[in-house]
């Protein structure tokens, strides 16, 4: 019988950054992850996906925090270890497109203060709206090998989204000059046996590395890379078990434990992931305790199957019902979200098109007329400022929302004039800039970038004032 050909499994650990944005909100600060960085670096992750997404945001508006100095600390301490971050296309970490000079350079940047890996996607998957990304990756290889542009193509379902689709997408992105594919399934819909199909046709499509990323969200996660790796797929987003399940991804543990003794075998120490384990598990507990851990993302919500709507998206609409006092309306809010999205061109449903769908729907159901009243957003997606869906929107709900206007047709960064200078000049980053960073922190958020900035003001005022102090009780006149 011919030997079995071994094709070792590849890891990459999220418990740093889509993990707790999962689970706590994005809250886990950069003291709490300094002291396990030593033993993670030792693992043999294929990667540590530890920064982008939400993490920026987060970092500035609720932990006082400099995203960058966080990334460089984690640089200084996985010595041996692939950083990897989620980079939102043409939105780079924000919610409205940037002109490419601010992605060029926030790409620059990324990898100058240490990331390896940028994984990029687009809330639409418009290979459009990436390529400024990649030919950026593409251009700091030159000088920087490991710098590697994987694109992200959000998962979801609909008539358009076929096996020819994705197969075709795969070949195009290799076309692009990425370097990796990755399935990012935010909502939890790719069940295993589609899965087997999906990862075949990637594959059949390009030969570029496969990497899937799901969340448990609708309890099949474990199932769908069981039967992705078996399909060919080289690469698996996992998370340290006390930061896994529910809305995050399957345990780190549990799936090197799966493929072992097999030809996937990762070859990683459950001893080890056990320690590191142990380190993140009073986190979870306090997460749990406060609060800031709620048990309704640590269940299987199956509503996310049968509505197609990711986890997150539902806690909002839930939100949004509250505030309204119409919480009896969520049955009805939930039969109209696949309309509206239907509407808007069947686009997948992922940040921000999520938001901008679901809030629709909510004042769809509230007015007791479609498309009284239309948000900004809409407004927006239906004049073609996020770039083209699979599908045609609905002509005469886009009459309704932008009247004459133009759409859009062209790829909308073509239409964003230079930025970067206009921001590096602003009086805020002249006044308050620290480091080239800054001009981006304030880019992307520039009200959350202020506080910050002043925040950090104060503090340095504080520190300076007390080594004054010191100086006069050291030395008495």
């Amino acid at each position: 019988m011919a030997e079995e050909i071994k094709k070792p499994l590849k890891i990459t650990e999220t418990v740093l950054r889509d993990a707790h944005q999962s689970l706590i909100a994005t809250r886990m600060t950069t003291e709490q992850m300094l002291p396990i960085i030593d033993k993670m670096d030792k693992v043999g992750y294929h990667a540590v996906e530890c920064w982008g997404g939400a993490t920026f945001d987060a970092s500035l508006r609720f932990l006082k925090e400099d995203p960058w100095e966080r990334l460089r600390k984690l640089r200084d301490g996985f010595k041996n270890t692939k950083l990897q971050m989620l980079f939102r296309g043409q939105n780079i970490l924000g919610y409205n497109h940037y002109a490419d000079d601010v992605v060029e350079y926030f790409v620059q940047k990324s990898i100058a203060n240490g990331i390896d890996i940028i994984r990029i996607f687009d809330c639409f998957n418009d290979l459009r709206n990436l390529q400024t990304a990649v030919n950026a990756v593409k251009l700091v290889k030159k000088e920087n090998p490991k710098a590697h542009a994987q694109i992200a193509l959000s998962y979801t379902l609909g008539d358009a989204y076929t096996l020819e689709y994705w197969e075709k997408t795969a070949k195009a992105i290799e076309e692009m000059g990425a370097d990796s594919i990755c399935i990012k399934d935010m909502a939890g819909l790719l069940v295993p046996y589609e899965a087997t199909k999906l990862v075949k046709a990637l594959k059949a499509g390009s030969n570029l590395p496969i990497e899937m990323h799901t969340h448990y969200t609708s309890g099949v996660a474990s199932m769908t890379y069981l039967k992705s790796v078996e399909a060919g797929a080289d690469i698996i987003d996992t998370a340290m078990s006390p930061f896994s399940m529910g809305t995050s991804q399957p345990a780190t543990e549990v799936m090197v434990e799966t493929f072992k003794g097999t030809p996937y075998d990762t070859g990683l120490d459950q001893k080890l992931l056990a320690e590191i384990a142990a380190y993140f598990q009073p986190m979870r507990e306090e997460a749990l305790k406060s609060g800031l851990m709620n048990t309704k993302v640590l269940g299987v919500n199956i509503k996310t199957l049968l509505y197609q709507v990711p986890g997150g998206m539902l806690s909002n609409l839930v939100s949004q019902l509250k505030d309204a006092g119409a919480e009896d309306k969520y049955q009805e809010v939930l039969e109209e979200i696949p309309r509206v999205r239907k509407d808007y061109g069947e686009p997948p449903l992922v940040t921000p098109s999520s938001q901008i769908v679901g809030t629709q729907a909510v004042l769809n159901v509230l007015q007791g007329e479609r498309y009284k009243m239309i948000t900004k957003e809409s407004k927006k997606v239906l004049s073609g400022e996020f770039g083209k869906t699979i599908k045609p929107f609905n002509e005469e709900v886009q009459k309704k929302a932008i009247g004459d206007k133009e759409p859009i047709t062209c790829r909308p960064a073509d239409l964003i004039e230079p930025q970067l200078e206009k921001y590096r000049n602003d009086p805020i980053v002249k006044q308050y800039a620290r480091q080239d960073e800054d001009v981006l922190s304030y880019a992307l958020f520039p009200q959350v970038a202020t506080e910050f900035f002043k925040y950090r003001e104060a503090q340095e005022s504080k520190v300076d004032s007390k080594k004054v102090d010191s100086e006069n009780k050291a030395y008495p006149v």
